[in-house]
């Protein structure tokens, strides 16, 4: 009696063959032909190919951030170098208009008049 109860929980536990679908009849008539399913894409590494692709835009982006900031700071010294000239320049037609002044005025009226002007033009600026 108690081989009877272990055979029958041993059928119940092994499931005997899995149940297939009933495709039908193909249509190439190659019956004999196993099924086979088609490729997937998904798990053959393309995963590695996109994090490559992310990495190179990532350095793309450093490498341009890299040489804007070079291309801003060229722009800033030449700017810089630039305003330089320009000061010089205003300062020396600042000073041949004060020579011509002094060839007209007294010296020391030319003086007082380039201390007013300093003092308007720091008044100006603030």
């Amino acid at each position: 009696m108690t081989d009877s109860v272990k055979t029958n929980t041993q059928s119940e536990e092994t499931p005997s063959v899995l149940p297939t679908k009933n495709l039908g009849i193909r249509k190439n008539g190659k019956q004999w032909k196993e099924i086979k399913e088609p490729k997937r894409i998904n798990g053959l590494g393309t995963k590695t190919a996109w994090a490559q692709r992310e990495k190179k835009r990532q350095d793309l982006a450093l490498l341009k951030a890299e040489q804007k900031l070079l291309q801003e700071e060229k722009q800033e010294a030449t700017k810089a170098r630039i305003d330089r000239i320009k000061q010089k320049r205003e300062e020396k037609e600042e000073k041949e208009r004060y020579a011509r002044l002094s060839e007209k005025m007294h010296k020391k009226r030319v003086e007082r008049l380039k201390r007013r002007e300093k003092r308007n033009k720091l008044l100006k600026e603030r």
